[in-house]
């Protein structure tokens, strides 16, 4: 953190012509209110020095015994080896050692004062998974972040339980919208319920994704840390994107609602299968995490928002593309899920789903992708931070990772090309497992089918649409699937569905111009 702050602030002095106290002060300014006191913290740069000298001198970066110093940037042109940054230090540490004592204390962000509060909320979603603003207790908010309706339909009536998206209409909901979808009332022409006249028989089912930080939608915006486009509106997003921390699920593949402002287009299974049938509305649940792999166990038992005798079936995606090969730890191999491992956390998971899942419900499971992809169509390229001196590279950021042993990937981040391949190996070892349980177990309320990760064919139609492969990967994080990528994986999976299990996704709602008329005419949205 202290070397992508320090990057940024030494480059908008470079790119202004500027001093660095100036640059500083250019960056508070871009930045929203109180998040302005981590940048005011750093007056003290001196624009000589590289990010990697300065985070080191200040021991927000330290060296552990027995371990490699890490740096970013490489060492000193004084001295190429490592031993330049050594005597870098050697020399600046003395001068910042008071201040270093005073930025102890600030060691993490929610250090802060102005920023604690929101760190307890945090702390909280990410303990519980759940929205933090939910009077009712029902799972569904009406506040947007901190696990709210960017990942799962927003709550009509935050003050009764009964009252959520993905139930079934409570006596038609003849007085009151019960399940969230707009459609409530009766007709006056006939005195048949809306509900009944337009959704009764029409097969609604929600949307469920199970899935780590790219079913989350990871994402770090480009233009908070490119100088040469930044502006007060790059940093616009950043109180949102802390509190949904750093996912954009309402841009996501499968439950996305919301045009993407984070380039590329939303498209998404959830608005397919509400266009398919307008009586769908809200009905999405996007339980993913960060970090999370194939043992779901525990998020599925407390997040699923699923009443087996009230609420209408589901289609729930089983995905947890990588992280069951995918960890920061030196012996990554070690670490890695085993097929039997994999077996046992599945199964489980979907017997508890069996046991919650409304009758008529269905599994996908998907397959690990090839990470391999990354590394071949980025290692050499340019990361945002090293594109205005040309002195970063892909390849020099997943070394910086590993060293820090946060790596999201050391098994496919690496220039170890055997080590990749090993890696490939486990997850096709740990796809072909899912394959095999959706070939041979039988579930009593939903069928179960496996597809693989469309990333061959997404990278197959990007291309002729005349786009280039890296542009399907995070520019940022150099890992996480891109926009574009989520969006035109989107479509595969939806043709692919349409064409193997056309129950799966419901039959079309002939109503549906009908009940948008009514809203229309109503003023609804």
């Amino acid at each position: 953190g202290c070397v992508l702050v320090v990057s940024v602030i030494e480059q908008l002095a470079q790119w202004h012509n500027s001093t660095v106290k100036a640059a500083m002060e250019r960056l508070c300014d871009y930045i929203p209110g109180k998040y302005q006191i981590m940048c005011h913290m750093l007056c003290f740069i001196d624009k000589e020095m590289n990010a990697d000298v300065v985070c080191h001198s200040l021991r927000l970066c330290k060296q552990d015994p027995g371990q490699l110093l890490c740096h970013l940037y490489s060492p000193p042109k004084k001295q190429k080896h490592s031993s330049g940054l050594f005597h870098a230090l050697t020399y600046t540490r003395p001068k910042h050692q008071i201040r270093s004592k005073s930025f102890l204390g600030f060691s993490s962000v929610c250090a802060f004062p102005l920023l604690a509060s929101l760190c307890e909320k945090i702390k909280y979603v990410l303990r519980n998974k759940l929205p933090f603003e939910d009077f009712d207790g029902d799972k569904f908010s009406t506040f947007p972040t901190l696990r709210g309706y960017h990942w799962r339909g927003r709550d009509c009536n935050d003050k009764n339980t009964n009252v959520y998206p993905g139930r079934r209409p409570d006596n038609w909901d003849v007085k009151s919208d019960s399940n969230c979808n707009g459609i409530w009332g009766v007709d006056p022409k006939d005195g048949i319920p809306y509900e009944e006249k337009f959704c009764k028989g029409a097969d609604s089912k929600g949307v469920v994704l199970l899935g780590d930080s790219a079913g989350a939608h990871f994402h770090i915006p480009p233009e908070w840390m490119t100088v040469t486009q930044m502006s007060a509106k790059s940093f616009a997003n950043l109180p949102m994107a802390f509190s949904d921390e750093l996912d954009w699920p309402q841009f996501s593949e499968i439950t996305g609602f919301l045009n993407s402002t984070i380039g590329g287009w939303t498209d998404s299974l959830y608005l397919r299968l509400r266009k398919r049938n307008r009586c769908n509305h809200r009905d999405l649940q996007n339980i993913s995490q960060n970090g999370i792999g194939g043992r779901l166990i525990q998020e599925i038992r407390s997040d699923l928002a699923r009443n087996q005798l009230l609420d209408n079936p589901a289609i729930v995606i089983y995905a947890t593309i990588g992280n069951d090969v995918c960890n920061g730890e030196r012996d990554t191999l070690a670490h890695m899920t085993t097929p039997k491992e994999m077996f046992s956390n599945v199964v489980q998971a979907l017997r508890y789903l069996d046991s919650h899942l409304p009758n008529g419900s269905h599994v996908i499971l998907t397959g690990l992708v090839d990470g391999r992809f990354l590394w071949d169509n980025l290692h050499d390229r340019y990361h945002p931070l090293g594109q205005l001196n040309k002195d970063v590279t892909y390849s020099q950021l997943y070394s910086f990772l590993d060293c820090l042993q946060v790596s999201p990937c050391s098994g496919w981040l690496t220039p170890n090309e055997t080590l990749r391949n090993l890696t490939s190996e486990r997850a096709l070892q740990l796809s072909n497992v899912l394959k095999e349980i959706a070939r041979s177990k039988k579930f009593a309320n939903f069928d179960l089918f496996y597809m693989d990760f469309p990333l061959r064919q997404t990278a197959e139609e990007w291309r002729k649409m005349g786009g280039e492969p890296w542009q399907l990967i995070e520019p940022v994080d150099g890992f996480h699937p891109s926009q574009v990528a989520a969006a035109l994986g989107t479509g595969i999976t939806w043709q692919k569905a349409l064409h193997d299990w056309p129950q799966v996704l419901g039959k079309e709602n002939p109503f549906n111009d009908q009940i948008e008329a009514i809203f229309k005419d109503q003023g609804g949205h």
